[in-house]
């Protein structure tokens, strides 16, 4: 039976309810310090984690990120952001929260008792064997995310979880399981608060982590950013100034030919070569601007 660390009383806190607003905060940003120490320790397994998503990615693999409540929401929010941040196509990193898009608003908690709804909607998305299933739970034990991993195993997907207690069943039906035990929290059970932020910065990691093995950073710039608002393009603008000599409107010039392709646009740039040159090199580098920057240089 695994070890309900999340759900323990915290010491630490049993007075909260007579504290001063400056003692509760106080409180709460002693006990975030448990936070960091949980995460390190779980470092090996996130990096065993994204370079096992970067593999399975070359091949064709979607990511699908599955939890409930705040786990649920933490993970739609990742990837959506993914789209504007490195333009992966909503496709292939998709996140699913028990109780469907209204839960990410409304309180739909019932939903994470249903193992039926998500093993169905996995099989809507034909889940199949090339892709990755990333269970997200901070008890490790909530039936929607448990019912994912199992069935993802079942099909030869890779199973991995993100759970706040130590030895869970989820990670027990996991290829990757990454436990960060931060400890008690400081209202009993309220885990949208130590093991929610805890929980972030592992999918922070993970997605992060994935992006910049696939090329999508060149330095420590987005270079596949989309440009699809004002401010995204100006920081592609911004982007492609800080890494060359180009003035703004020169640099804006030459974004706009080539297609709005930063990438392209900093091959052009920094290898004074052509466009359909810096496109094919690009193409043979699977999109990696380091790689084909050094086939160019």
């Amino acid at each position: 039976m695994q070890k309900n660390v999340t759900e323990a009383t915290n010491q630490n806190s049993l007075t909260l309810d007579e504290m001063s607003s400056l003692e509760i905060v106080q409180t709460m940003n002693q006990e975030d310090h448990a936070i960091d120490p949980g995460v390190k320790q779980a470092l090996p397994a996130i990096a065993a984690a994204i370079d096992l998503i970067v593999k399975k990615w070359h091949h064709g693999a979607r990511v699908f990120v599955i939890g409930a409540g705040t786990s649920g929401r933490l993970g739609v929010l990742d990837a959506a952001e993914l789209g504007p941040t490195f333009s992966v196509k909503e496709d292939r990193w998709i996140g699913l929260i028990a109780g469907g898009k209204e839960a990410m608003w409304k309180p739909l908690e019932q939903h994470e008792d249903s193992g039926i709804d998500v093993v169905t909607e996995l099989k809507s998305y034909e889940l199949n064997q090339a892709d990755v299933l990333i269970g997200l739970s901070a008890s490790g034990s909530t039936p929607y995310v448990l019912s994912a991993l199992q069935f993802g195993r079942k099909i030869g997907a890779v199973t991995i979880s993100i759970s706040c207690n130590p030895e869970t069943d989820a990670s027990a039906v996991s290829d990757i399981p990454i436990e960060v035990v931060v400890g008690a929290e400081v209202i009993r059970g309220s885990t949208r608060l130590k093991a929610g932020t805890a929980q972030k910065m592992v999918l922070n990691m993970l997605s992060t982590g994935t992006m910049v093995r696939l090329g999508k950073v060149f330095q420590n710039q987005m270079v596949d950013v989309q440009p699809i608002n004002q401010k995204l393009v100006q920081r592609a603008v911004d982007t492609l100034m800080d890494l060359t000599a180009m003035t703004e409107p020169e640099a804006r010039k030459l974004y706009q030919q080539c297609g709005q392709e930063l990438k392209v646009a900093i091959l052009v740039a920094m290898t004074d070569t052509d466009i359909e040159k810096a496109q094919a090199y690009l193409k043979q580098s699977d999109g990696h601007l380091k790689q084909a920057m050094n086939r160019l240089m």
